[in-house]
């Protein structure tokens, strides 16, 4: 995944939620209405998230040490954890618990235009920032569909942004919908409503977003298509002759460590098994160039001994009773 367009795409989300925040605040101080204050929260959440992102993807780059010579490409993963089980969830708990009061206490919106021509204007800034989002992701997506690319994207920032924006933009909706029927039937309680909404809403992508950061972080080889191409790259067919078994691991969404064990001939020369190795690390650098971290270990392979298991079709005797 492009850590540039994962930055593109986290720069426009900020920028646009930084300027909706401050709208919708203001609309909330002249209208009282309680969709207004939980969509302002759940901006400055997601300007918080973007600022997250940002940080661990800056990070990530530092050099490797030797207390983490692996180097910090997880740093990623961190801050994409955190900014779905922190910050989603402090802003979905925070419009659930508005809601509830609102609810409980119901009060009419003063100075409608306010709500109504921040919501517009928000749903139109939100929908620029999700095309940029889409736009970044489309160029690394390929054939998936949108859910797979949720689900298998090894750098989190462009899942998490898209998730942030469609959220935003249903959010929206239902603060836009909350206002409107308040405003119809008189009722602040349709307000209150649209803002419990908001708060579960929230809470749902807070849950998604942490169980894909969730797997990231635990580690997750390498795509279906990449080992395939490691498994074309290790053997040459002359030295190096079949590839017994491989772990393949994300060190960070850019970086992929390889371990395998490789089977050699037995007459080889240490010299020309030390070579066959040179090689398959140049071959399988080439064909998946983020694999950056290579193990090769050198073996004579032997042919599984035949099973030597009970033979189920025989009648037991009644010695074996």
């Amino acid at each position: 995944m492009s850590a540039s367009g994962g930055t593109k795409a986290i720069v426009a989300a900020l920028a646009a939620n930084l300027a909706i925040a401050v709208a919708k605040f203001v609309a909330f101080l002249f209208s009282g209405s309680s969709s207004m204050l939980a969509e302002s929260v759940h901006s400055l959440a997601d300007s918080g998230n973007q600022g997250l992102l940002l940080l661990g993807g800056k990070k990530a780059q530092r050099e490797a040490t030797p207390q983490h010579p692996f180097g910090y490409g997880r740093e990623r993963y961190i801050y994409a954890f955190l900014v779905s089980i922190v910050l989603f969830s402090v802003g979905g708990m925070f419009a659930i618990y508005e809601g509830y009061e609102k609810i409980k206490d119901p009060h009419p919106i003063e100075a409608w235009y306010w709500p109504v021509g921040v919501l517009v204007f928000a749903i139109i800034a939100e929908s620029f920032s999700f095309r940029t989002a889409i736009k970044e992701s489309n160029l690394i997506r390929g054939g998936l569909t949108w859910t797979q690319f949720v689900r298998r994207a090894k750098a989190p920032e462009l899942p998490v942004v898209l998730l942030e924006d469609l959220g935003a933009l249903v959010g929206l909706i239902l603060a836009l919908g909350g206002v409107g029927l308040a405003l119809l039937t008189g009722d602040g309680v349709w307000d209150g409503i649209g803002t419990l909404c908001i708060g579960v809403l929230l809470i749902v992508i807070a849950i998604v977003l942490a169980a894909e950061t969730k797997s990231l972080l635990l580690g997750e080889s390498a795509g279906t298509e990449e080992v395939k191409r490691i498994e074309a790259a290790v053997v040459d067919g002359e030295t190096v002759t079949r590839l017994i078994h491989m772990r393949t691991l994300h060190l960070g969404p850019e970086e992929l460590l390889v371990a395998a064990k490789i089977a050699v001939q037995h007459d080889d020369s240490a010299d020309e098994v030390a070579n066959a190795i040179n090689a398959a690390e140049e071959r399988i650098r080439a064909a998946v160039p983020i694999a950056r971290v290579i193990y090769l270990e050198p073996d004579i392979y032997k042919e599984p001994a035949p099973s030597t298991g009970t033979d189920l079709t025989k009648t037991p005797d009644a010695d074996d009773h």
